[in-house]
């Protein structure tokens, strides 16, 4: 995994710097988020890692995927991509395209985990309550963990807020066992 994060890296700022010139973040976030989900299909990795599927073939099968026509940059990066045998790592380029798009724009992605579905007042509350802790627009996906008991679990980059239920009595019983 950490090979393949060192790979994406220097594509992914190619393409951000590309896109950032071009004022076309957008445009290309969505067709690389687009792309990296047909490449992470089980069965189109199975095309990818197959010797006997040509570059040409594959970025045929590829272009007839997806959903929205890729533009002429777009598939010169995709084509670049197969042609140096590394289009298993455009999952991992969308990842940091993505980072590098919302340290741009000054956001931050939260992953909510809820124990039960939340209002949209509580999630707006919880949203200020993050955008003022990091200092930058929260965009929020709320996901439902009944296992959690009570309470919340977000992850905000590699920060990861606990007030669940399950994690205090984790806690305590962590504290009560030194």
């Amino acid at each position: 995994m950490a090979e393949l994060i060192t790979i994406a890296r220097p594509y992914a700022e190619a393409v951000f710097k590309l896109a950032k010139e071009g004022n076309a973040l957008d445009r290309w976030a969505q067709a690389l988020r687009e792309v990296a989900t047909i490449v992470a299909n089980p069965d189109m990795h199975a095309c990818i890692s197959n010797p006997k599927v040509s570059a040409a073939k594959l970025f045929e099968l590829l272009s007839s995927i997806v959903k929205t026509p890729l533009d002429e940059q777009a598939q010169n990066f995709v084509r670049l991509l197969i042609d140096n045998g590394r289009l298993d790592a455009l999952p991992q380029i969308e990842i940091q395209f993505q980072h590098l798009k919302d340290e741009f724009e000054g956001t931050a992605e939260a992953d909510v985990v809820s124990a039960f579905e939340l209002t949209e007042a509580q999630l707006a509350h919880l949203t200020a309550q993050l955008e003022a802790r990091f200092k930058r627009k929260i965009k929020a996906s709320v996901r439902i963990d009944k296992e959690l008991i009570g309470g919340v679990r977000v992850t905000v980059g590699d920060e990861v807020l606990d007030a669940s239920v399950r994690g205090r009595l984790a806690a305590m019983s962590s504290a009560l066992q030194s």
